[in-house]
């Protein structure tokens, strides 16, 4: 598979910088609820690397299993949360790109609050791009790690 990005058409899509682009993610009113569930916030972004990273508040009235951990099922859409965002960066916010499948190894239990995470995509090919996350608790210690697929969709424009 092909590593090159999306071709972008000179006058079709404008070029972002890093900074361009963590500021319209701060500065959106249009969230997603999910994101908003989450507690989710783009910390930074290197379209060099590839890459994000993210704050989450995972809020112990929302997300809790009966153990007082944080359920899985929100650590996958956290981490999976990660590894679109870094798609769409890669992409020159040019693309989307829905996740075809996922896979997650979690190490240690999720407490609530502060959590960050790590997205980036690994290799882009033509159709597919291969993509890896991470989550951190507060004191830095790896708690879930995931690799996914994701199909990158093109979209009009990023304004």
């Amino acid at each position: 598979m092909s590593e090159t990005l999306p071709e972008r058409a000179a006058d079709a899509a404008p070029v972002f910088t890093d900074e361009e682009i963590l500021q319209r993610f701060l500065r959106t009113r249009n969230q997603p609820t999910g994101s908003q569930t989450l507690g989710f916030r783009l910390v930074s972004v290197s379209q060099a690397d590839r890459s994000v990273e993210v704050a989450f508040d995972a809020r112990a009235d929302l997300l809790l299993n009966p153990m007082k951990q944080i359920q899985g099922g929100y650590l996958c859409a956290m981490l999976d949360e990660c590894m679109s965002v870094a798609c769409m960066v890669a992409s020159g916010m040019t693309a989307v790109a829905p996740t075809a499948e996922m896979k997650t190894s979690f190490f240690r239990p999720a407490k609530p609050g502060a959590l960050r995470g790590v997205g980036r995509v690994v290799r882009w090919g033509k159709t597919i791009a291969f993509t890896e996350g991470e989550l951190f608790d507060a004191e830095g210690r790896l708690l879930a790690k995931a690799t996914g697929t994701a199909v990158p969709t093109p979209f009009k424009s990023y304004k």
